[in-house]
């Protein structure tokens, strides 16, 4: 490591509060464009961010049950379920019955929600892709680690189990 980043690195563990505010801001901001792809998409079709957010993780996670994603969300099965009948009604995603558990439905995404989900997932790895490779390498993992480090311990266990494919 050359001594200017460990000079760096150093700095970054006596952040001001001016400069964690700023930070804040600046992840308000960049949320603002993460999203601004998307939710042009999502206008045109009189859907919003709680519809981009159920097509990607049952894309994620293909057959996830309607609970499964009613805990990776945190919203409630009222909201959820406002979204999925939209959805399964427009035909973006099927419902099927368990075959263990006949009460619980299993999710997936038909070709039309298939179609769906990557035309948003590409606007926005789009943005990602020119972010990370503007920021480098080493950004690009500092990030993640950022972004983890900031996630509560059980969210944290969701998201590592999403990233294993145990959805």
């Amino acid at each position: 490591m050359t001594e200017g980043r460990t000079a760096q690195g150093e700095t970054l563990l006596y952040l001001t509060d001016e400069q964690l505010r700023q930070g804040a801001e600046a992840m308000f901001f960049a949320y603002r464009g993460f999203t601004a792809d998307p939710d042009r998409i999502l206008d045109g079709l009189c859907y919003g961010r709680a519809h981009h957010r159920a097509l990607h993780f049952i894309h994620t996670a293909p057959g996830t049950t309607v609970n499964n994603l009613l805990n990776i969300l945190g919203v409630t099965k009222q909201s959820l379920n406002r979204v999925l009948r939209t959805m399964i009604e427009d035909g973006l995603v099927e419902s099927r019955v368990g075959r263990v558990d006949k009460r619980e439905r299993h999710l997936y995404l038909t070709e039309a929600g298939d179609a769906l989900e990557r035309q948003l997932s590409d606007a926005q790895r789009m943005r990602m892709r020119a972010a990370f490779r503007d920021a480098g390498p080493e950004a690009v993992a500092g990030f993640r680690r950022v972004l983890e480090a900031m996630m509560d311990p059980e969210m944290r266990r969701q998201y590592q189990r999403l990233r294993e494919g145990r959805g």
